[in-house]
C-alpha cells in the first residue's frame, strides 16, 4: 500500500500491463513493507483476529506471502500472477504453497476454510468473474475475508502517490461496500459481517494507538476509517437431513417437564432430549427420571449439572449430546416448543449457521416480560448488533440452535474469552461471531410462564450482563 518506488518505475507503470507492473515492483515490495510496517502490522492483526490458526487458507493476489504466513494456516496456498512476487514468497516461506496463476482463470480443485482477498478487488479487471471462480474453491463452510480501501480515502491515497508516500499504481477500482455486496449477491455469496478499521496508518506516538484501538471503533469515527473488512459466505440453499439434540436446563420446573415432552414435535430423523437439573428443590429431578421411564419410546437422557448456572448446564449437556444439531429449550416453556421445527428448517437449509430466537417481534402476553426486562433486552440488542457486526434484537432469548461441529469450534477457541458467562447466551453469541458464523433470528410468540417463578434477578443479572458486554467488547471490537 504505502511505499516509495524509483523514478524509472514511476514513469513506466502507465505503459505496461498489470502483470509487468507488479513484476517490476516486486524487488521493492519488501522495502515498502519495512517503511510502512505499522500499516502492515495492523492489517495482519485484523486478519489474524478473523481467521483462526490451523485452517486451510487460500490467498488470492498474495504478493510476497507475508499476510498468508501471518494467519498460521495448516495448509496455505498463495496465488499471484507475478512470477517475481511468487519467487520472493517461495524463498521466504518454503513451508507454504505458492503458485503463479491468474485469479481470473482460477482452476483449483480444493475447498478451503478461508479465502483471503486483501487489497485485491481494486486491481481486478472483472471483479464478478473472480468471485464466480470462488465457487470452485469454496463450500458453505468457507469464509471469504476481503479487505479494501474506503472510497473516502481516495484523495488521501492519490496525494500519497504524488508526494512519494505511496507507490503509484495502475488505475484502481474504488468499490463501496454496497458495490461489493451487490457483486457477491450476483455470484450467490452473502455478507456475514463488516468491520471498519484504521484511522491512522502511520505510527505516531500515542495518537495512532488511541485512534486505531478506540476511536476507529466508535460509531461516528468508523465512517472515516481507511479499510473495510468484509466476511462473506456461500449461499447454498439445499436441505440436508440432520439428527437433533434438544437440551432442556431446568431448576425448580417440575410442572413443565412432562409438558415439554408432550409438546415437542417430531421434526427430524432422530431426536434426543437431554434434561439437565440445576439442583432443584421441588422434585424436578425425580420428575425427569419419571418422564424418562414413562416415555421410553423417546430418546431421553437425564443428568445433574456439576456446578451452577445455565451456562454450565448447557455446556455439560452439549458435551454428551450426539445430535448433528444442538438446540436449547428453556424449561419454563415461554418459548413454544412447537416452534422448534422453524429453527431446524432454517439451519438445514443454510439460511444461517446460528439461529437465535427473538421475542420482540410479536406482541407479548401480559406477564410474559416485565417492562424493565423489555427495556434491557432492547438495549442489549443494540449493543450486540454493534459489537458483533450482525443485526440482533433479542440477545437474551434462551432458544439458540447451531450445528454440533460449529459448537465444537466455539468450545475449542473458548480460551480466547475464558469462562466468563454463567448464563451461556453471551458465550455462544460471542463465540459464534469469533468463528464468523452467520447469525439470524426467528421471531417467536413469547408466552406467560404457567408453572413456577422466574429465575431472573433483574438488577443483579443486568449489572453482570453489562460487565460481560464490556469485557467482550475489549476482546471483539476494541482490539
Amino acid at each position: 500500500m504505502f511505499g516509495h518506488v524509483s523514478g524509472n518505475l514511476r514513469k513506466k507503470w502507465s505503459t505496461v500491463s498489470m502483470r509487468e507492473y507488479f513484476n517490476l515492483s516486486a524487488k521493492e515490495r519488501l522495502k515498502w513493507k519495512r517503511k510502512n510496517k505499522y500499516y502492515y502490522y495492523l492489517l495482519e492483526k485484523y486478519f489474524q483476529f478473523l481467521i483462526p490458526p490451523n485452517k486451510s487458507v487460500l490467498e488470492l493476489g498474495c504478493g510476497t506471502g507475508e499476510l498468508l504466513a501471518s494467519v498460521k494456516p495448516s495448509y496455505g496456498m498463495g496465488i499471484d500472477f507475478s512470477e517475481k512476487m511468487i519467487g520472493i514468497a517461495l524463498n521466504q516461506f518454503p513451508n507454504l504453497n505458492f503458485l503463479v496463476h491468474d485469479v481470473e482463470q482460477l482452476n483449483i480443485d480444493y475447498k478451503f476454510d478461508y479465502i483471503i482477498m486483501s487489497d485485491l478487488l481494486s486491481s481486478l479487471n472483472d471483479v464478478q468473474k473472480v468471485l464466480n471462480k470462488l465457487n470452485k474453491v469454496s463450500d458453505s463452510k468457507t469464509r471469504i475475508v476481503i479487505s479494501n480501501y474506503s472510497y473516502l480515502w481516495e484523495p488521501v491515497l492519490r496525494l500519497g502517490e504524488k508526494i512519494g508516500l505511496k507507490a503509484k499504481q495502475p488505475l484502481m477500482n474504488w468499490l463501496s461496500v454496497k458495490d461489493i455486496e451487490n457483486i457477491l449477491e450476483l455470484e450467490d455469496f452473502e455478507i456475514i459481517k463488516i468491520d471498519k478499521k484504521i484511522l491512522v496508518p502511520k505510527k505516531i506516538f500515542l495518537i495512532s494507538r488511541l485512534a486505531n484501538n478506540v476511536f476507529a471503533n466508535l460509531p461516528f469515527f468508523r465512517r472515516l476509517t481507511m479499510v473495510n473488512f468484509i466476511v462473506a459466505r456461500k449461499k447454498e440453499a439445499k436441505f440436508k437431513e440432520a439428527s437433533v439434540t434438544i437440551v432442556i436446563p431446568a431448576r425448580n420446573e417440575k410442572g413443565n417437564i412432562e409438558k415439554s415432552i408432550q409438546r415437542i414435535p417430531n421434526f427430524s430423523s432422530s431426536q434426543e432430549i437431554i434434561f439437565v437439573d440445576g439442583n432443584s428443590i421441588d422434585g424436578t429431578y425425580e420428575e425427569m427420571l419419571w418422564v424418562q421411564k414413562e416415555y421410553c419410546s423417546k430418546k431421553i437422557m437425564v443428568m445433574k449439572q456439576s456446578r451452577v448456572g445455565k451456562g454450565n448446564a448447557v455446556r455439560e449437556a452439549f458435551d454428551r449430546a450426539t445430535g448433528d444439531i444442538l438446540m436449547i429449550l428453556d424449561a419454563d416453556l415461554t418459548m413454544p416448543p412447537e416452534d422448534l421445527p422453524k429453527f431446524y428448517k432454517a439451519l438445514v437449509e443454510n439460511k444461517a449457521d446460528f439461529i437465535n430466537g427473538c421475542r420482540l417481534v410479536y406482541p407479548l402476553e401480559n406477564q410474559a416480560m416485565r417492562f424493565l426486562n423489555l427495556i434491557a433486552n432492547k438495549i442489549f440488542g443494540l449493543l450486540f448488533s454493534y459489537l458483533l457486526g450482525q443485526k440482533l434484537k433479542d440477545t437474551l432469548c434462551g432458544t439458540k440452535v447451531l450445528f454440533r461441529d460449529d459448537y465444537l469450534a466455539i468450545k475449542e477457541n473458548r480460551n480466547y474469552f475464558g469462562d466468563f458467562d454463567p448464563f451461556g447466551d453471551f458465550d455462544l453469541l460471542f463465540g459464534a461471531s469469533k468463528q464468523n458464523l452467520k447469525i439470524i433470528e426467528i421471531p417467536i410468540k413469547y408466552k406467560e410462564r404457567e408453572y413456577g417463578e422466574t429465575q431472573i434477578k433483574r438488577f443483579a443479572h443486568g449489572w453482570l450482563l453489562l460487565k460481560m458486554s464490556i469485557f467482550a467488547a475489549r476482546k471483539i471490537k476494541f482490539i
